[in-house]
C-alpha cells in the first residue's frame, strides 16, 4: 500500500458516508462502538464538531426537498404534458380529500359505536344495581 492510498482512504470513506447520509454516519459510529469503543467515540466527536452534523447536513437535505417540490410545479414547456400533469395533480388532490373525508366518517362512526356501547353498559349496570338481590 502506498502512502497516497493510506492518506486518501479516510477522505474516500468520508465522501462515501456523506453520499449515503446521516444514517450511514450513525451506523458507522455504532459499529465503531461495537468494534472498539474509542473508534465510536472518535466518530461521534467528528460528527458533532467536525462535520457540523446538526446544522449543515440537515439544512442541505431540507433545501434539496424544497427545491424538488418547487420544480414539480414549474412548467415543462410542453403544453400537453403540463395539462396532463395539472389534471393528474387535481385528480390526486380530489382523491386525497375524498379519502380524508372517508377517514373522518369512519372515525365518527367508530366513536359513535363506542359511545353507544358505553351507554348500553351503563344502563345495564344501573338496571342490575336497581334489581333487588334475592337472599336464600
Amino acid at each position: 500500500m502506498t502512502t497516497a492510498t493510506v492518506t486518501s482512504w479516510p477522505r474516500n470513506a468520508e465522501s462515501w458516508l456523506d453520499e449515503r447520509g446521516k444514517g450511514a454516519w450513525i451506523a458507522a459510529m455504532i459499529v465503531g462502538f461495537i468494534v472498539f469503543w474509542p473508534i465510536g467515540l472518535a466518530l461521534l466527536a467528528y460528527m458533532i464538531w467536525g462535520k457540523n452534523m446538526f446544522s449543515k447536513s440537515c439544512n442541505r437535505a431540507n433545501r434539496h426537498s424544497q427545491r424538488h417540490a418547487w420544480a414539480m410545479h414549474k412548467p415543462s414547456g410542453n403544453a400537453a404534458f403540463d395539462a396532463y400533469k395539472a389534471d393528474t395533480l387535481k385528480r390526486l388532490e380530489d382523491e386525497q380529500e375524498a379519502f380524508s373525508d372517508f377517514l373522518k366518517r369512519l372515525r365518527e362512526a367508530k366513536d359513535k359505536a363506542e359511545f353507544d356501547q358505553f351507554m348500553d353498559d351503563r344502563a345495564r349496570r344501573r338496571a342490575d344495581e336497581a334489581r333487588p338481590v334475592d337472599t336464600v
